[in-house]
């Protein structure tokens, strides 16, 4: 009887297990979330690769602990060397508990002091500079010798190396690219710089890495890798001024926006709009989300942004627009014509 209570023991310690195993790694299965594992830059594939030489390791590691566990038991069952006398094994314990895992750890420090070195710094001179702002939440970039300035979208030539300069205008925020590059932190009062370079032409998601208040989970933002020629054309279009009213709705617009609060917050070149607690909204149009990522840029979702921005994400430092309805579409026209 006390065996059977001993197997039984062990069958719902296994199935608990399993099931532990199981739920951690379909945890992991959402499609949208972007894996270091599947890189598409240098950095990422370093990151990448020294990811799986670890996990070799600790998985080998494993197996020889679990059988030579399993051969103590074994052994034990079958009466083998039941008595341990002193001193035995000291020979074992010094190689397998001291000078093996002493050799394991000094690979491994090794081989992270190398991949630092060779992340921390391209291997041909960047291209340009973007300075990167973070805020509480969303992410402003500006691009060094340009007028350009975007808000949670970094675009980039493929193939060649960018660098950033990191800073927060507020609290400590955390820079990442799962697919592009590994975490950068992002503090207030001080500059962090660090280079990135994508393989391929693409979108890529970023995320804030570090915990930064109530809308942490609301501050992504994109990395836009363009063709080379594709990235010039744009950089021009982002560096002139907004377009002007082409219609009466958007001369409306742009009257409600620039005599209102709005311009207090925001800028649009051209306009007498020079906030700068917000984003600048020159060519909001040309963007494909709102809100650090929260909601697409459509016109519903703008519209309702613009009413009452706390009922879409609640803690942001935009307040609700007293509009009315007329003059709510107005400014949600204009600013939709700012491409």
């Amino acid at each position: 009887m006390r065996q059977r209570g001993h197997r039984s023991g062990g069958r719902r310690a296994a199935v608990l297990i399993g099931l532990t195993v199981a739920v951690s790694a379909l945890s992991g299965c959402e499609h949208r979330s972007p894996s270091t594992l599947q890189p598409e830059g240098p950095k990422a594939s370093i990151a990448a690769e020294s990811w799986w030489l670890l996990f070799a390791v600790a998985a080998f590691v494993c197996l020889v602990v679990i059988a030579m566990t399993l051969l103590a038991v074994v052994f034990r069952r079958r009466g083998r060397n039941p008595e341990v006398k002193q001193g035995d094994g000291k020979r074992y314990v010094l190689v397998l508990g001291v000078i093996i895992p002493g050799i394991v750890f000094a690979a491994t420090f090794a081989l992270s002091v190398t991949d630092l070195v060779k992340t921390s710094s391209p291997a041909e001179h960047p291209a340009m500079t973007v300075d990167v702002i973070g805020h509480r939440w969303w992410w402003e970039f500006r691009y060094d010798g340009t007028r350009a300035v975007t808000a949670n979208e970094l675009h980039v030539p493929v193939g060649t190396p960018i660098e950033l300069r990191l800073r927060s205008d507020d609290v400590i925020h955390s820079f990442w690219v799962p697919k592009i590059m590994p975490k950068m932190d992002v503090f207030p009062h001080r500059i962090n710089q660090t280079w990135v370079t994508v393989d391929r032409v693409g979108r890529f998601q970023g995320e804030c890495a570090e915990y930064c208040g109530l809308q942490h989970a609301h501050m992504g933002f994109e990395v836009v890798a363009q063709p080379r020629d594709s990235f010039r054309s744009w950089l021009a279009d982002q560096s002139n001024d907004a377009t002007a009213p082409a219609t009466a709705e958007e001369h409306r617009g742009m009257e409600v926006f620039t005599t209102g609060s709005c311009a207090t917050c925001h800028t649009i070149r051209g306009t007498s709009a020079a906030g700068t607690i917000g984003p600048d909204l020159t060519h909001l149009a040309t963007r494909d989300r709102l809100a650090g990522g929260a909601i697409p840029n459509d016109i519903g979702h703008l519209s309702g942004w613009v009413a009452d921005s706390q009922a879409v994400k609640p803690g942001n430092r935009m307040p609700p627009q007293r509009l009315s309805p007329a003059d709510l579409h107005a400014v949600v026209t204009y600013l939709e014509s700012l491409e």
